[in-house]
């Protein structure tokens, strides 16, 4: 199967699973896959098909069976004018409130700056007149497509439909390539079905007096935690569901929390006996690759409690159910599983820690952990969105007493020294922050303050190893591309922070041993830089030991 037919009939089968049954089709060449996805669906019964040869009658058409109906219809046509002479539609659908998804298809982005036949700018060709728009990747045969597909068209017809509110036009724009009709060859590098049982392969969880509600049903589950302001509420779901808590921001000290849980995740045994049936996670992950392996894994129901239904992540496209609450009722607990991974969390916690006194105080889990230590209590703590993130949550202390912020909307290194001023101007007690000495440089006009400027308590812990260390750990720090890694992604710097901090009237103090590092974060008036320089050519090691360190434990 070429790709063109695999993607058509893929989202042709997902449309009808929302809850499509009439698709009103202009004919065209470059919507042609889709052309022949939409009248086997027809033959087949599944949807209705209606041919309309000018777009415009086309586009009317949808928009009376979508008004009568009270449901989203489908419209697709062909790339160019074809997709503008929707528009009229497509307006009058925005402002009498009816559900249209408008499928235009599109020359792939080489066709495009060729200046091909029948080809416009596409790309949000309606403006404010939908609600959601989305472009598709040009299909190529390759896993996790099908989960991809599946879930931009549930966010489409749910953009569309509204619950709760009034209904709106949509545009999906998918470009193809030729070839664009079916052909004899079958295989397909993975399954193209849907969910089990015909329905939609991302749901959305029922209306309740609080928010819509997902159910929890397996006892062999976990509640992965990727939002810390919404820590209370996963601790609770946890201890009702007898489930283990797993934190992307570290251990919590909550009941069922594991502080080892990102390390948990990374190792081999994970799938001997302790493959969760259901996860829930609260939040958007953005930080572990496990946690996005095993979201993506085809045997693991994925739960997502979000608090914005219209802009939800969906980790790996494998999302089953997208709510605002968990209903635990009804779950029969099995002491057994939380034990186990109790069991292993200290198995793992224990070793850890000696493997940590074994680094230098200059590794970056070391130094957070032990910040984390010794940071008073109700302090806040701002972490960088890079190796920060994560050396926290990989630290294995756990600190529920802090007040933890992490930009981790986009994740940038942008504006951090900023953010932790504002936060600590706003807590009012003691604050901290954990940055690279990338990110601090990048926001180091953070530390320009007026003479009339409000100074908070803020002790900014800078982790120095003169450049980007996240990339040591990436499949770019690898020994094989040493010749390019130090120049493009190691990016060494040389800045003196204490000259730079003394240029600003900052103070800044330098430490290298663990109990330098405690006295320098004791809390203390003012704003203040504390420096740790690290060796970043050994911070891969680092890792590798830490993690040899925690697999031998539960293999042992």
């Amino acid at each position: 199967m070429n790709p063109s037919t695999a993607q058509a009939e893929v989202l042709v089968d997902e449309l009808v699973r929302n809850g499509v049954h009439h698709v009103v089709l202009s004919p065209g060449s470059r919507n042609a896959a889709l052309a022949f996805a939409v009248r086997r669906a027809a033959e087949a019964g599944r949807v209705e098909l209606h041919v309309r040869i000018d777009e415009r009658s086309a586009g009317f058409l949808a928009l009376g069976l979508a008004s009568a109906g009270g449901a989203p219809v489908a419209v697709v046509c062909t790339s160019g004018t074809a997709a503008a002479n929707l528009h009229p539609a497509v307006a009058e659908a925005r402002h009498a409130g009816v559900a249209l998804v408008v499928l235009t298809a599109d020359r792939p982005p080489e066709l495009r700056a060729a200046g091909a036949n029948q080809s416009i700018d596409q790309h949000r060709l309606y403006g404010s007149a939908v609600r959601w728009f989305d472009e598709l990747a040009v299909a190529d045969d390759r896993p996790g497509n099908n989960a991809y597909w599946r879930g931009q068209v549930c966010r489409a017809v749910h953009a569309a439909a509204g619950p709760g509110r009034c209904a709106a036009p949509v545009q999906l724009n998918v470009p193809f390539r030729e070839p664009l009709v079916p052909q004899d060859d079958t295989g397909w590098c993975e399954s193209l079905d849907g969910r089990p049982g015909g329905g939609p392969w991302t749901s959305f969880g029922r209306a309740s007096a609080t928010g819509t509600v997902v159910e929890a049903r397996s006892p062999r589950g976990l509640v992965l935690l990727a939002d810390h302001d919404m820590a209370g509420f996963a601790a609770r779901w946890a201890a009702e569901l007898g489930w283990p808590l797993l934190s992307e921001t570290g251990g919590v000290g909550v009941e069922n929390a594991l502080s080892t849980g990102m390390w948990l995740l990374d190792v081999p045994w994970l799938p001997r006996g302790h493959r969760p049936e259901q996860v829930v996670c609260v939040g958007r992950p953005t930080v572990f690759r496990q946690v996005q392996r095993l979201l993506a894994d085809q045997g693991v129901e994925v739960l997502l409690v979000h608090p914005d239904p219209e802009h939800w992540p969906s980790p790996a496209h494998d999302v089953a159910v997208v709510a605002e609450r968990v209903d635990t009722t009804g779950v029969a607990v099995d002491p057994e599983w939380l034990e186990s991974w109790r069991a292993a969390d200290h198995k793992a916690r224990t070793e850890l820690a000696a493997a940590l006194e074994r680094e230098e105080v200059a590794s970056g889990p070391v130094v957070a952990g032990r910040l984390l230590e010794e940071l008073p209590s109700g302090a806040s703590l701002v972490l960088g969105s890079s190796n920060p993130a994560r050396d926290v949550a990989l630290s294995g202390v756990d600190r529920p007493d802090l007040r933890v912020h992490r930009n981790r909307g986009v994740a940038g290194i942008d504006g951090l020294v900023s953010t932790a001023l504002g936060v600590a101007l706003e807590h009012g007690g003691p604050s901290y922050a954990l940055l690279g000495d990338l990110t601090f440089l990048h926001d180091s006009n953070g530390l320009l303050l007026g003479p009339h400027e409000r100074r908070p308590d803020l002790t900014l812990v800078v982790h120095n190893d003169d450049g980007g260390g996240i990339f040591s750990l990436l499949e770019q720090g690898r020994p094989e591309y040493g010749d390019t890694f130090e120049r493009v992604f190691g990016t060494p710097h040389g800045t003196d922070l204490a000259a730079l901090c003394a240029a600003h009237g900052v103070p800044h103090e330098r430490v290298s041993t663990r109990e330098e590092l405690s006295a320098a974060v004791a809390p203390a008036p003012g704003l203040r830089v504390v420096e740790v320089r690290a060796p970043r050519a050994g911070l891969r090691g680092v890792h590798e030991r830490l993690f040899r360190a925690v697999a031998d434990a539960l293999e042992g």
